[in-house]
């Protein structure tokens, strides 16, 4: 008898070991989430160290595999160095990198931003991914499929002056990660997602009231809605799986398509 087809046999992550930075809430933890569900052993490294292990707990319990959370502060070497030190030790390896990590308020004012806020947003957005990767990248290349995906933003490709040190830093991270998968070709797959607007909590922490949030709610994309954790992670499972051997050096735009445009208005 002819064995039956997996269509989805690709998408499975067994074997695979994760790191996601910025994974106790929000997009990180349904990535994550995502990820233990197709079979792997996740990670979570965030800011808050409780947090993430609670997430990590309540991850492990409702998909059987191994998931912890440290706390990790992506801006310190020494940091980066744990985690990667505890994720050999627990997992044997690395084999899939999620920086996921990325924040910045909305401005007051755009034309007071003051140098140390431009650089400390490059410091979280952009320089915390590189130096995660390069810790990373000895066991990413012992590793089966290895591979580095990146949260991007929406804003790195279009004007947002009311977050522009959150959106440089992270236009800075496209096209260091571009380059990164051409220093890396044949050897470790690295891929972006820009995402759009998903309403999470980190949208209050970022200065943007209910009023702004209530507006963002009812976006006129070719969708029609804003996005969902799960509308990341199941970009991220992709890029992660095997499913996309083929795929590397490429900014996945996921945004509900971007803003309907109509020639001769409504």
């Amino acid at each position: 008898m002819t064995e039956k087809f997996d269509a989805f046999a690709d998408f499975h992550m067994d074997g695979h070991n994760v790191i996601i930075t910025g994974g106790a809430q929000n997009i990180g933890a349904g990535v994550a989430k995502t990820l233990a569900a197709a079979g792997a052993n996740v990670m979570i490294a965030d800011l808050q160290g409780d947090k993430a292990a609670a997430t990590a707990a309540q991850i492990e319990a409702e998909t059987g595999k191994r998931c912890l959370g440290m706390a990790c502060d992506v801006t310190k070497a020494e940091d980066i160095n744990a985690v990667v030190a505890a994720t050999v030790a627990a997992f044997g390896g690395i084999s899939t990198l999620v920086n996921n990590v990325g924040w910045g308020p909305r401005h007051a004012d755009p034309t007071a931003i003051t140098e140390e806020e431009l650089v400390n947003a490059y410091r979280l957005n952009t320089v915390s991914a590189y130096r995660m990767s390069m810790a990373c990248l000895p066991h990413l290349l012992k590793a089966k499929n290895p591979s580095i995906i990146n949260s991007g933003s929406f804003s790195s490709a279009v004007p947002a002056y009311d977050i522009l040190a959150y959106g440089t830093s992270k236009a800075a991270l496209n096209q260091m990660m571009i380059s990164i998968a051409h220093m890396l070709a044949q050897k470790v797959r690295v891929n972006s997602v820009l995402i759009g607007t998903v309403i999470t909590e980190g949208y209050g922490d970022a200065g943007l009231d209910s009023a702004i949030q209530e507006r963002l709610k009812h976006p006129d994309n070719l969708i029609g809605r804003t996005g969902q954790p799960q509308d990341i992670a199941n970009a991220m499972l992709w890029l992660a799986s095997p499913a996309s051997s083929w795929v590397s050096g490429q900014i996945i735009q996921v945004h509900g398509g971007g803003a309907v445009v109509r020639l001769f208005g409504d």
